[in-house]
Parts: structure tokens; C-alpha cells; sequence
């Protein structure tokens, strides 16, 4: 050891110290860096637990963590919590004993069933836990199931016009998911429905086919996109298939200004316009609707929960409007059961017929100059391609610095290509101009950072290529790599990465490699990255679980599903104990 002089002096020859640490062998001895320890007989008395460790932040060290703890524990053995759960085995610890156990285990305490979280102690709170999670969700379920919401009583006219305009037939899994819409829609009760599917599965036409009815039944619809680039290919969509018929869209952003955006806020309150879309710009208290029987969210993880539920309270007179939530990144069963029990769910679970497999290869930076030379020949043959930059840090100058160096270096490597540049400090105008040249063949190559990663559809575009593929989630890939395979070419995705790397990053290419399946890529980054990750932490509360851990406690969620739907439908006062006792606001958990 290493004593400071104050530590020294108190030391005697002779004296017995009892310590605990991280040994470690420098220069042929055993050292302890910083470890606690205490000055005492030659034969201590040892501690009847096993001492924790407590994360702790500056200025609290372990002494005063652990102290705390045990006035804590004091408390809680002379007044111990109510044990809420009950048809528990009869060996099942009480909360309390698993409380004291968790901080103070024995000495003989099964060691590797802690670190698993399967000890008992662990799983009788972490089912709890869960139990508390779904009463949460359950109970805001019942009250959006008090509210009133308009009944469409349509006979689906525009529905019928905008499917016979098609130049296909929607698929069974598109069929039966607007058939499950529609009868939400004819109740009187609001929807709170999430369409999920694969990439280009066509759950934009199942929007547009659900907007239609609210429409033909005389109310109006907002359609809120977390991107300027994707609510302007919503618009684009949707004007095509509704002008024709009569239907007044609108497109409304925060670029839309002064005598333009008055105009606009004008007509959507005299219902003069039967679809809005748009971003966050929608929920701003400025925007009054006349009528507003339905709303759509894309890519509904984007938004935080205030915005989301913002424009389901634009209904007037006590109206609430249907609410259609989608997400183009499939979500895990497991976090489907947990995020969002308070929501029904339709799933497109096939893709249209017709389209053809993309071929994913991954790359080696240090082969950058071959893959330069083979996607120019490729678009020297009339075929165009996506570069895609990595995100190095949460900053868009950044981000939009590493797209210009690379657009700037493929021009001087190409000169005979048309190149253009799209990320996000582009000025909104200049997005939609770069984005049309893209899509009628004016450009070869689009050098862009993610703001093209969901939403944008270019047919003749078939190849993709990402650099640094290693700093992106295994759902980012896949939405990315969706943007390429839309037409009759045969495309390629190439994920460029730089080594070496590590385990993960290897699992994560490799299963994207070999997997073009959404859902079974949802399970992996899952296991991979974890459920906070995957879904966002703050917009789900997920990850603010205490002691329940996902994917690890998967097995318990079926089982605290039922006993939190039967303690609700029995035993309202307690389910409010157990809600109120797990969450810090009976609002926290995931909404949507």
C-alpha cells in the first residue's frame, strides 16, 4: 500500500489491519489500489453480511452510502412494507426480507445467482416491478377508454378510389390491418392502435387508406413526421393519391411563415383542409382544428411523450381523436409486452410481391478506393447510389463536416458523376431540391448523413453504401439499407467498417449480413444493445427499472401481465398501492 502521512501516523508496528480491495501484482508483490480498510484487534469481528458496493457520485462516499442504508433497513424492519402480490409460492421471500437481502446477503449467499439477478430475493421484486409497470399501462387504458371519440360511419368510397388508382393490389397483411383499423374507427371509444412493419411493407398506404375514412366522414386528419424531409415525402405521397379525389391536403412545418403560415392556420380552423401534415409544428398552440377526428404519428419512437399526446387533445368539445401510431423499426415481443401494453397492435408481417432481395456485403476501409472505383462503374451504367456518413458525435456540424469531406472527395475522385450533398443543416429548400434531382435521375450519387434514413423512396436507387457501419444500431442498418431494393434492379448494401473491431460490432454486421428479416434484426439488437437503447430511455421508462432487467427477466412477463390485469379488475385500491409504491408519478411509464 501506499499511505498518505496522516494514515501512517496513526499505524503502529504490530497493529492488525483488515482490508478489502482489487489486488493486483506490480513489480513481482501484491498491491491494493485505494482499498478500505480498518485498524483493529488481531482477531476482527467480522461483518455478519457481505458489504456492498454502492455506485455513488462525488462527494458521497461508500461509508456514508452504507450508513444510510442501514438506518433504511432499520426503518423498514419495524415497519415493514405490505406484501401487495399475493398467489406467490409459499416459499416466496416477503418484499422486506428481499430488500435486507439484496443489502446485506450472507456470507453464504449463492454469489452467481446474484450477478444473474435470479436469486429469489431479485426475482420477487423485479416481478413486482412488472406488475407495477403494467397496472400503469393498463389503468391509462381505462381511462383513455372513458373518453369519447368520433364513430365513423363511412362506406369507404375514397378508400375504394385510392386502392382502384393503384397499379397493385394490397397485400392480405395490408387488407386485414385496415379491416382491424376500421373497426376501431366505427367504435366511439378512442384508438390507440401501433402499426408496426417491415421496411417497405407499405404502411404509409394503410395510413392514407385510414385517413380516408375519417375524411369521407367529414373530419379532419393530422399526419405528424419527426423530419421535414419525411413529412415532405408524406405530402408528396399523399397529395397523389388524394388530390385527384377531391381531398384538400396541407403541408405545415416550422419553414412555413408569416402571411403563407397564417393563410394555412386559417383554413385548417375553418376546415377548409381535410389532411395536415407535418412535424412538431403541428402541436403548437396556434394550430386549431375544426374537426380533428384522427391523427397519425411516423415513427412514433421519435417524439418525446408530451408531443405525442399533445395532438390527441386538439379534439374539440370533448372529443378525442383516434390515434394511429407506426413504426417502420419493429419492436421485440418481449418490449411490445412491456412498452406498450396500453396499446393494440397490427402488424403487416409480409412485403409487397415483386421485390428483390438486397445483397449486403461488408468491407474493410482499407478497400475505400475499390469500392469508389466499382460504384462509379455501377452508376456509369445508369444506377445511382446512396454514401451514407456516420454520426461521430451527437453534433450536426459534425456530422455535416464528414458528408462534405466526402462528397468533396468522391467529386475529385468522379469528376464525370453528378454528385449532391444532403444533411441536416441543409436549408429545408434546398432539401426538397436536392431530393427531387436524386429521384428524377439528375444525380448519381447522394452523399448524405441519416436524415435519409426512413421515409425517402427512390426506385432506380440500388446501391447503399455506409461508412463506418460499425457506429450504427443493427435497426438504423436495416432502415437505411431499406431505402435501396424498390425497384426491378438486383441492389447492394455495402457496410463499410473500420478495424479492428470489436465482438459486438462484429455480431451486429455479421447478423446484417446474413438477416434482411426486421424482426428477427429487432430481437438481435435486443440482446445486443438493450431495451433503453432500442426504444429510446426517456420515452418509454424502460430502462428506469429498479431491479426488473430485459431481456434477463423475460420469463416474468406473462405472468405479470395476468396478475396485474386481475388486480386491476378486482382490486382497484390495491393496484393504485403497488402503482404508487414502484412509479415516482403515476404518469411515468411508456406512453405513446
Amino acid at each position: 500500500f501506499h499511505f498518505r502521512r496522516a494514515q501512517a501516523l496513526q499505524l503502529r508496528v504490530g497493529d492488525t489491519i483488515t482490508l478489502f480491495g482489487q489486488p493486483r501484482l506490480v513489480g513481482g508483490g501484491p498491491e491494493f489500489a485505494h482499498p478500505e480498510y480498518t485498524v483493529g484487534d488481531r482477531e476482527p469481528q467480522l461483518e455478519a453480511a457481505l458489504t456492498p458496493v454502492y455506485p455513488v457520485t462525488e462527494g458521497m462516499g461508500q461509508s456514508t452510502m452504507r450508513n444510510l442504508t442501514q438506518q433504511a433497513l432499520t426503518y423498514l424492519a419495524q415497519n415493514p412494507p405490505e406484501d401487495l402480490l399475493t398467489g406467490l409460492p409459499s416459499n416466496s421471500p416477503s418484499i422486506a426480507d428481499s430488500i435486507k437481502f439484496l443489502h446485506r446477503p450472507p456470507p453464504n449467499a449463492h454469489i452467481s445467482a446474484i450477478i444473474a439477478g435470479e436469486h429469489p430475493a431479485q426475482l420477487r421484486l423485479a416481478l413486482e416491478e412488472l406488475v407495477a409497470h403494467q397496472i400503469s399501462l393498463l389503468s391509462r387504458r381505462a381511462r383513455t377508454r372513458q373518453k369519447i371519440a368520433i364513430s365513423v360511419a363511412s362506406q369507404g368510397k375514397l378508400a375504394s378510389a385510392i386502392s382502384a388508382g393503384l397499379p397493385f393490389e394490397l397485400t392480405a397483411a395490408q387488407a386485414r390491418v385496415c379491416s382491424e383499423i376500421l373497426d376501431d374507427l366505427r367504435k366511439s371509444t378512442p384508438m390507440l392502435r401501433l402499426l408496426q412493419g417491415d421496411v417497405g411493407s407499405g404502411k404509409t398506404l394503410v395510413a392514407a387508406i385510414t385517413a380516408s375514412h375519417m375524411v369521407e366522414a367529414g373530419h379532419q386528419v393530422a399526419l405528424m413526421a419527426p423530419t421535414e424531409l419525411l413529412s415532405e415525402q408524406h405530402f408528396s405521397g399523399f397529395q397523389t393519391w388524394f388530390e385527384p379525389l377531391g381531398v384538400r391536403t396541407l403541408w405545415l412545418t416550422g419553414q412555413v411563415k408569416g402571411k403563407a403560415r397564417q393563410t394555412a392556420l386559417e383554413s385548417i380552423e375553418a376546415g377548409e383542409v381535410n389532411i395536415v401534415i407535418g412535424t412538431h409544428a403541428l402541436f403548437q398552440d396556434t394550430v386549431i382544428f375544426k374537426s380533428l377526428g384522427l391523427v397519425l404519428v411516423d415513427e412514433q419512437h421519435r417524439f418525446g411523450v408530451n408531443q405525442r399526446l399533445s395532438l390527441t387533445q386538439r379534439g374539440l368539445n370533448e372529443i378525442t381523436p383516434h390515434q394511429l401510431t407506426m413504426t417502420a423499426t419493429p419492436i421485440p415481443r418481449t418490449l411490445s409486452m412491456v412498452a406498450y401494453a396500453d396499446l393494440d397492435c397490427s402488424t403487416i408481417d409480409e412485403l409487397p410481391p415483386g421485390r428483390k432481395p438486397i445483397t449486403t456485403v461488408l468491407i474493410d476501409n482499407e478497400r475505400r478506393q475499390s469500392v469508389i472505383e466499382r460504384v462509379g462503374n455501377a452508376c456509369q451504367q445508369g444506377r445511382q447510389a446512396y454514401w451514407v456518413c456516420a454520426l461521430i458525435e451527437e453534433s450536426e456540424a459534425l456530422d455535416a463536416n464528414a458528408a462534405e469531406v466526402t462528397a468533396a472527395h468522391l467529386t475529385e475522385a468522379l469528376p464525370n458523376l453528378r454528385i449532391g450533398l444532403l444533411h441536416g443543416r441543409v436549408a429545408s429548400q434546398e432539401k426538397a431540391e436536392i431530393m427531387a434531382a436524386f429521384a428524377k435521375g439528375d444525380l448519381d450519387i447522394l452523399v448524405a448523413t441519416t436524415v435519409i434514413e426512413v421515409g425517402v423512396d427512390v426506385p432506380n436507387a440500388s446501391l447503399m453504401i455506409i461508412e463506418n457501419a460499425e457506429r450504427f444500431g443493427l435497426a438504423q442498418l436495416h432502415q437505411l439499407r431499406g431505402r435501396v431494393g424498390r425497384g426491378a434492379v438486383e441492389s447492394h448494401c455495402l457496410l463499410m467498417y473500420q478495424s479492428p473491431l470489436s465482438q459486438t460490432a462484429r455480431d451486429r454486421l455479421t447478423v446484417m449480413r446474413e438477416s434482411q428479416d426486421g424482426f428477427v434484426l429487432a430481437e438481435k439488437d435486443l440482446e445486443i444493445r438493450g431495451p433503453g437503447e432500442v426504444l429510446g430511455t426517456r420515452q418509454t421508462g424502460v430502462s428506469s427499472f429498479r431491479v426488473a432487467q430485459l431481456p434477463e427477466h423475460d420469463y416474468l412477463l406473462e405472468q405479470a401481465q395476468s396478475m396485474a390485469s386481475n388486480i386491476v379488475n378486482t382490486d382497484a385500491a390495491r393496484a393504485e398501492k403497488i402503482e404508487q409504491r414502484w412509479t415516482r408519478t403515476l404518469e411515468a411509464f411508456a406512453h405513446v
